[in-house]
């Protein structure tokens, strides 16, 4: 006799715990797995694992002031200051006069070189593309959905631990 088919409240709890925890620990392993890939591209394309984090917010979110990508990327103004020279003298950034302010200026970043990134991420898009394949459109709305919570799960965490 299953007890799950029979309705055993107990064993319905315990199931769900081991799958949250299942869930928790693969979160924690994509987490680790994502860092790796993201400082072997960072090292192929010769920057530290703080610049390509920024160039990503600045691709996503941009154009950006020095403050908001510093307040995005939880540095120091210092720190984003050093990471925007070496973004530009690189070839990754541009500063431009914000139109609102002609004293202050926005980054942004320059597309022609996001074919580098591309290719070094090409492996792992071809990999997730077959991944999502193997889900109905319903169930890929229900996996964003739970992945768009569970970064904003994350930026309040870390919203929380910087206030104080």
């Amino acid at each position: 006799m299953n007890p799950v088919e029979h309705g055993d409240p107990g064993e319905a709890a315990r199931r769900r715990r081991r799958a949250t925890v299942e869930v928790k620990q693969g979160l924690r392993e994509l987490g680790a797995e994502l860092t790796l890939l993201n400082r072997q591209v960072g090292t192929r394309l010769g920057l530290k694992d703080i610049d390509l984090d920024c160039l990503d917010l600045i691709n996503t979110h941009g154009p950006l002031s020095p403050t908001a990508l510093a307040r995005r990327a939880g540095l120091h103004a210092a720190t984003t200051t050093g990471v925007l020279d070496r973004l530009e003298r690189a070839g990754w950034v541009a500063r431009d006069r914000d139109p609102s302010d002609r004293r202050a200026f926005l980054i942004r970043a320059l597309r022609e070189r996001n074919a580098e990134l591309l290719e070094l991420f090409a492996g792992m898009n071809t990999s997730l593309d077959q991944i999502c394949a193997d889900y109905d459109p319903t169930e890929l709305e229900r996996l964003a959905n739970f992945l768009h919570r569970t970064a904003t799960a994350g930026r309040n965490a870390t919203e929380e631990l910087t206030a104080d």
